[in-house]
């Protein structure tokens, strides 16, 4: 079933969807009419000669500069030649097919002033799999992503480039064999196309869907790690969550209890400590405030998804032009900032758990370095290593983008959101955190296949799993493939999915 877009209800998993998955797309006959209405109303200004920044004006420092009839004309073309103005290699695929889906539903409301064939020729490359070459770096978050806004802009010119069928094609080419028509941009078409902070939105709709995915391992990394280091449950109890109050905590540590239903240790069969360290018994507290940040980041992401970031924004139904900022892209990267923070976060602490699976001096009985042959072998002790060479990295990358604004356009444009920068350093972030997460689930399986007590049966599927993909270390021998191959098994969800088919989802 096609997804009809009417500038509402746009949520992350349509963005996904879409981008990754082929979702049809078609145009509300709601939106329909709305575009065509503001279009007139508009086309009744331009022949009434009133001033109309970006349609007979020129844009940022040349604001002031009025165009004469001509100039309009060929306006838009020039424009969108001086914005594609990107540098080095391509965003993927799934980042340009949801910038392009975020585009279209902006323009569905009918405020922005296109004709319609401009939004239809979105939607039919979306539904065609034309999907435009945009280089990812070059935007500055305001106005918008201009510049990989207009890397797709040229395909309304026949210019540019795009991929079709798994092939790179000039844009005309791609077009043609896709069966879509070049619409050409007449006055205002070009700015409305570009002028809003689609990509970095789209990208951060796709990090939410990841890395909520990527939390959820997390708990279940956990609750394994847990398990091993024979921990006091009584901290995950939901009564101690619940009185406190936050949705988070008491989300994460519903599923640790979930995870470990069934075993010894959940049964209190297994003796534990009084009291365990922070990095055992806090993990409700620390992933579940991640759970509510994102929870947040996702609210003003789909906030954005949905509403109008244009500039001018045209009310048809009062013949009224705004000229003013919604292309700014702060309300995106502030929270968004803060998201990427929260997976570097609960990466340090699952870096903690499997220091504690490794040292002999914390790890409850377990062999030093998780190896039989001390001494001669030195088991995960590197594994550790590689963990922490990532968490610096994230480290680094977690300082916040969007209060590193630097001026530009002559100071018209004097404070950006460089919200890209964000959008970009977060999926940076996140790969980091696979391998992290991965080197903790690999620790884990090889501390619980050294214990003889009966494991919880989330925690025993997951350790299943990562069983098919690697080894219990029994002598030592190159671990960078085991490594690789958890990072990839991270990656693709499927621990997750197979310990939910055996528990149960929590949502």
């Amino acid at each position: 079933m096609e997804l009809k877009l009417n500038g509402s209800g746009l949520t992350i998993e349509d963005i996904v969807n879409v981008a990754r998955h082929n979702k049809k797309v078609e145009l509300h006959p709601d939106a329909i009419e709305r575009i065509n209405a503001c279009r007139a109303m508009l086309e009744k200004k331009i022949a009434a000669h009133e001033t109309v920044y970006g349609v007979n004006t020129g844009i940022g420092e040349f604001s002031e500069v009025v165009l004469d009839d001509d100039q309009i004309k060929d306006f838009q073309r020039y424009l969108i030649y001086n914005h594609a103005a990107g540098i080095g290699d391509p965003a993927p695929l799934d980042y340009v097919r949801g910038a392009m889906l975020s585009r279209a539903n902006v323009l569905s409301h009918g405020n922005s002033g296109c004709r319609l064939e401009i939004a239809q020729t979105l939607i039919d490359m979306l539904n065609q799999g034309v999907t435009p070459y945009v280089c990812q770096k070059g935007s500055v978050g305001a106005c918008g992503d201009l510049a990989p806004m207009s890397q797709i802009a040229l395909l309304m010119l026949g210019e540019g480039e795009a991929y079709y069928k798994g092939e790179l094609l000039n844009g005309k080419e791609a077009l043609d064999r896709a069966g879509i028509p070049v619409p050409g941009l007449h006055a205002r078409d070009g700015l409305a196309t570009i002028n809003g902070s689609n990509l970095l939105t789209a990208m951060s709709a796709i990090f939410l869907y990841d890395a909520n995915r990527w939390m959820k391992q997390a708990e279940i990394a956990a609750a394994m790690s847990l398990e091993a280091l024979k921990a006091n449950m009584k901290p995950y109890s939901p009564k101690l969550h619940e009185i406190r109050g936050f949705l988070g905590a008491i989300r994460c540590a519903k599923a640790i209890n979930k995870y470990v239903d069934g075993g010894d240790l959940k049964e209190q069969k297994v003796k534990c400590k009084v009291q365990d360290a922070y990095s055992m018994r806090s993990t409700p507290q620390v992933i579940g405030a991640a759970h509510d940040a994102l929870a947040y980041a996702r609210s003003q992401v789909e906030i954005e998804l949905n509403g109008v970031g244009d500039n001018p924004v045209f009310f048809p139904e009062e013949n009224l032009q705004i000229s003013g900022a919604n292309f700014q892209g702060s309300p995106v990267s502030v929270p968004m900032d803060m998201a990427g923070a929260c997976v570097t976060m609960i990466s340090v602490m699952s870096e903690r758990r499997m220091n504690r699976l490794n040292n002999p001096a914390l790890s409850v009985g377990l062999p030093a370095f998780l190896t039989k042959g001390a001494g001669m072998f030195s088991g995960l002790m590197l594994s550790q290593y590689t963990a922490d060479m990532q968490i610096v990295e994230q480290r680094i990358l977690s300082a916040p983008a969007s209060v590193q604004s630097i001026p530009a356009a002559a100071d018209q444009e004097d404070f950006v959101s460089m919200g890209m920068n964000t959008a970009i350093k977060n999926f940076q972030i996140l790969d980091n955190a696979y391998g992290i997460l991965g080197i903790e689930f690999m620790a884990a399986a090889q501390a619980l296949d050294f214990r003889e007590y009966k494991f919880g049966k989330g925690v025993s599927k997951a350790k299943e799993v990562i069983r098919r993909y690697v080894d219990f270390l029994d002598i030592d021998r190159p671990l960078y493939p085991d490594h690789t191959k958890m990072k990839e098994l991270v990656k693709s969800c499927e621990i997750l999915e197979e310990v939910e088919k055996e528990v149960g989802s929590l949502e």
